[in-house]
């Protein structure tokens, strides 16, 4: 059952996460960025993601934005109480340079038999950590960059601050379910990333450190650190 489970959530965040690429050929995002956020964001969050992206996506593509020239992404920027929307797009963000990091620091732990204070999930949790802050910054560096009209070193350090903590607050919630994973829900024996089932468990870990890194993302662009957009 739990297999079958894991199909049927993974093949429709896949199926949710082409159907926003399609239409993101058709209809491509302002920042393009974007364009990567919105379908990996689609792997973990599936259906709601589909929904969040017709909703807040598709009004942020360059030919829908160009029919408005009176609204401007740096109003914004100025907000000081940003609403869930634009709260939830900050979050893709470091969202999404998590899962692509997980992804393959998963399978590089796997392949390469790596452990960690003789755990894998140790070096899972180490590798996951340095991949998804890299991706992160990247993820980051090109919002930042064309909506404050920074240099590359000046983007680059604008991107640290903006999402180091973001991404450690995520990491939380995603660690915390796959330490309950590891030692709790299936002990023995342990779950692999060549099953279904290990990835959904880490949808659900990924949904997680959405809502844990929520509130700091939040917080960040009502400090200014952080970009608001949408």
């Amino acid at each position: 059952m739990f297999a079958t489970l894991a199909w049927v959530s993974l093949i429709a965040a896949f199926a949710c996460a082409l159907i926003i690429a399609i239409d993101e050929a058709r209809h491509p995002q302002k920042m393009w960025v974007m364009n990567l956020v919105w379908p990996i964001t689609a792997l973990y969050f599936s259906v709601f993601a589909l929904w969040v992206y017709f909703r807040i996506g598709r009004p942020m593509a360059r030919d829908v934005t160009a029919k408005m020239p009176h609204m401007k992404m740096e109003h914004a920027a100025e907000q000081q109480d940003p609403t869930w929307q634009q709260t939830a797009v900050a979050t893709s963000h470091c969202g999404a340079g998590c899962t692509l990091g997980d992804v393959v620091a998963e399978f590089s732990v796997m392949g390469l038999g790596l452990s960690l204070f003789g755990s894998p999930l140790y070096a899972s949790f180490a590798a996951d950590l340095l991949l998804a802050w890299l991706l992160g910054i990247a993820f980051q560096y090109f919002s930042i960059k064309p909506m404050r009209d920074l240099s590359a070193s000046q983007a680059l350090v604008a991107a640290l601050k903006a999402d180091t903590l973001s991404i450690l607050t995520f990491e939380i919630g995603l660690f915390g379910w796959m330490a309950l994973t590891y030692f709790v829900v299936f002990p023995n024996p342990h779950l692999m990333p060549n099953q279904p089932l290990y990835w959904f468990m880490m949808q659900i870990g990924m949904v997680l450190g959405f809502f844990t890194s929520y509130p700091m993302n939040r917080a960040l662009i009502r400090w200014g650190t952080k970009e608001a957009m949408g």
